[in-house]
C-alpha cells in the first residue's frame, strides 16, 4: 500500500502467518484430542515465522516440536524418506 513501510508490510504478512497456522492448529488439536505440532519444512527456516509461531502455540496449550540435529528442510525430508525404506527392508522388502 501507498505510504506504509515494506518493511512493516512484510511484519503484518508474517504475524498473519503465524496467526493462521495458530489457529489453524488450535482447530485440529480441539477436534483430534492432539495437542503435538511438528514445525517442519523450509518455511521453518524463517526465524522470523518461528519466533512469532512458537509462542503463540504454546499459548493456546499445544506441545511445540522442533528441529534439533536434521534439517527442516527437504534434508529432512531425504533422510525420513530414508528410514522408511530401511524400516521397511528390514521388514521384509518395500511395496509398491
Amino acid at each position: 500500500r501507498r505510504g506504509v513501510a515494506t518493511g512493516e508490510i512484510a511484519l503484518r504478512f508474517h504475524i498473519t502467518m503465524a496467526e493462521t497456522i495458530c489457529a489453524t492448529c488450535a482447530q485440529i488439536a480441539q477436534e483430534t484430542g492432539l495437542n503435538a505440532v511438528a514445525l517442519g519444512g523450509g518455511c521453518f527456516q524463517n526465524r522470523l515465522l518461528l519466533a512469532l509461531t512458537v509462542p503463540r502455540l504454546r499459548e493456546k496449550g499445544l506441545r511445540v516440536l522442533l528441529h534439533r540435529q536434521v534439517p527442516c528442510n527437504d534434508g529432512g525430508i531425504s533422510l525420513g524418506q530414508a528410514a522408511i525404506a530401511h524400516a521397511a527392508l528390514e521388514q521384509g522388502g518395500l511395496v509398491d
